[in-house]
C-alpha cells in the first residue's frame, strides 16, 4: 500500500477527502472505501486498545464481545455477496428513470450539495430506526453490546440496509449516482472512529460534528439518552429536530433489556420473534399491526413511541456482562475466529471469481462458524458437538480448496489441524464430566 493510498484511506475515516480526489463520473469508477478501510478497522483498534492499557490499566473490550461485535459486522455485509446494496441499487434506478435535472458530477458544489445530503438522510433513517418497532428490530443489533469501543462500531444489522435506501431517494432526482456511491460509504466510515471513551471532548468541534462525546449517548440506556443524538457526520441535525441531548450522568451502555447473548443470529434476528409474539397477544388487527409500526415500548392506550415507565431503573452502578469462561477456551475461540477473518477477507477479494454455489457454500460456513463460536461463548452444552461438526465442514472446505492458510508457512495439513481442535474438546468435555461429578459427590 503505498504512501497516497494510505493518506486517502487514512483521510476517508474521517470525510476528510477533497472532492478533487474522490468525485467520479462513474459508479464503476468509485473505489470501495469501505473494503479498503479494514487495515485502518484494525489499525485504530489496535491504537485504542494500547492507549485504554495505558490510561486505566485494563482492557477496553472483551474477548467475548468484541468476537460478537465483529461478527455482526461480518454478517452485515454477506449479502453484498450476492447483489449490490439496496440503496444504491435503488438510487440507479430512480437516477435512470425519474431525474429532473443532473447536477454535474465534476464541480465541488455537487459533492458538498452530496455530504449534506447524504448526511440529512441517514439522521432521518436512522430516527426512524429508533421510532418504528420493525426497523428497530434491525437496528438494535448496533445496541446490544454493553461495551462502548471501536469494536461496538462493527455491530452492525444484515437487514438495516433493506429499508434505509427509501430516505436516500430523494437525492437521486438530482445528483449523480457516482456521487452518491463516494457519500454513502464515507457517511459511515465516518461513524467508526466516534465509538470510543477514549477522546472525552473535542472543544468547538461540538457544536457542529457528531463526535465520541454526542455518539455516548446515543448508546446510553440511562433515561435521558434514549433516543437521542442520532446524527451521523453532523450533530446539527439533532439540534435542529430538538433530538440532542449532552453527555452528563456516567452513561450505562446497551439495550434497555440487555439480552447477554453472543450467537450471532440470535442477535440479528431476536427482536423480530419477540415483534411476533407481541403482536400475537392483542387481540385487533389495529393493535397488532400498531406493534411492528409504531414505538417500540408502544402498547395499547400509550403514545406512538410508548413511554419508558416499565424500563428497569439505570443506577449508573451497573457493569457490563462478562460471562465466565477458562483461558483456554477463550484462546480456541480467538485463535478459530481470527482464521474465519482471513477467509472472509479471502472470500470479498476473490467473489468475482467463485460460482453462486460457492459463494453460498462459503456465506453458510461462515455463519456455521459464528453460530459455533457463539455457542462455546455461551457455553450451552451442545457447544460441543456443534463444534466438532464444524470442524468436520472445515476438513471437507480444506478439500475442495476453498479454504487457504492466511500465510504461506502455515502449512499444517488441515487434518492435522482439525484433530488437536478435536482433541481439545474431547478433555474439555472430560474436564466438565469431572466438575459435575465432584459436585454431585
Amino acid at each position: 500500500m503505498g504512501s497516497r493510498s494510505v493518506s486517502v484511506g487514512l483521510r476517508a475515516m474521517f470525510s476528510m477527502l477533497t472532492p478533487n480526489e474522490s468525485s467520479f463520473e462513474r459508479v464503476e469508477e468509485v473505489p470501495p472505501y469501505v473494503q479498503q478501510a479494514t487495515p485502518f478497522f484494525v489499525g485504530l483498534m489496535v491504537l485504542e486498545l494500547a492507549v485504554g492499557l495505558l490510561k486505566t490499566g485494563r482492557s477496553v473490550v472483551t474477548i467475548s464481545d468484541g468476537v460478537t461485535s465483529i461478527a455482526a459486522g461480518m454478517v452485515s455485509r454477506l449479502p453484498l455477496l450476492l447483489l449490490r446494496g439496496c440503496e444504491l441499487s435503488a438510487y440507479m434506478y430512480v437516477w435512470e428513470h425519474f431525474r429532473l435535472l443532473e447536477l454535474p458530477w465534476d464541480s465541488a458544489w455537487t459533492w458538498w450539495f452530496t455530504l449534506i445530503g447524504v448526511d440529512f438522510g441517514y439522521y432521518w433513517v436512522h430516527r426512524f430506526a429508533h421510532e418504528v418497532a420493525v426497523l428497530w428490530a434491525a437496528h438494535q443489533v448496533h445496541h446490544s453490546s454493553e461495551y462502548y469501543n471501536l469494536t461496538t462500531a462493527l455491530r452492525q444489522s444484515a437487514a438495516q440496509q433493506f429499508a434505509s435506501w427509501v430516505f436516500y431517494l430523494p437525492l437521486a432526482l438530482a445528483v449523480p449516482p457516482s456521487i452518491f456511491a463516494v457519500h454513502i460509504q464515507l457517511n459511515l466510515l465516518y461513524q467508526f472512529w466516534i465509538h470510543t471513551e477514549l477522546i472525552r471532548d473535542l472543544g468547538p468541534l461540538e457544536w457542529v460534528f457528531n463526535t465520541p462525546k454526542h455518539h455516548r449517548v446515543h448508546h446510553g440506556r440511562n433515561l435521558y439518552c434514549i433516543d437521542k443524538n442520532y446524527g451521523g457526520i453532523l450533530i446539527i441535525w439533532d439540534r435542529f429536530f430538538g433530538t440532542f441531548a449532552p453527555e452528563e450522568d456516567k452513561v450505562i451502555y446497551g439495550l434497555v433489556f440487555p439480552i447477554r447473548r453472543y450467537e450471532s443470529l440470535f442477535v440479528q434476528l431476536h427482536y423480530y420473534r419477540y415483534l411476533w409474539k407481541k403482536s400475537k397477544a392483542y387481540k385487533t388487527f389495529s393493535d397488532k399491526v400498531s406493534t411492528f409500526l409504531k414505538g417500540p415500548s408502544w402498547k395499547p392506550g400509550k403514545p406512538r413511541l410508548g413511554d419508558h415507565v416499565d424500563n428497569p431503573k439505570v443506577t449508573g452502578r451497573e457493569v457490563p456482562h462478562r460471562p465466565s469462561w477458562s483461558l483456554p477456551l477463550q484462546a480456541y475461540v480467538a485463535v478459530h475466529f481470527l482464521l474465519l477473518l482471513w477467509t472472509y477477507h479471502e472470500l470479498f477479494q476473490n467473489k468475482m471469481m467463485l460460482s453462486q454455489s460457492t459463494l453460498l457454500g462459503m456465506i453458510c460456513y461462515i455463519l456455521l462458524t459464528l453460530t459455533s463460536l457463539g455457542f462455546i461463548i455461551e457455553q450451552r452444552p451442545n457447544s460441543g458437538f456443534l463444534e466438532t461438526f464444524r470442524c468436520v465442514v472445515m476438513v471437507m472446505m480444506q478439500r475442495y480448496n476453498c479454504l487457504t492458510p492466511p500465510l504461506p508457512f502455515l502449512t499444517v495439513p488441515t487434518e492435522a489441524f482439525v484433530s488437536l481442535s478435536l482433541l481439545f474438546w474431547a478433555l474439555q468435555s472430560f474436564s466438565q464430566v469431572l466438575s459435575i461429578k465432584r459436585k454431585s459427590d
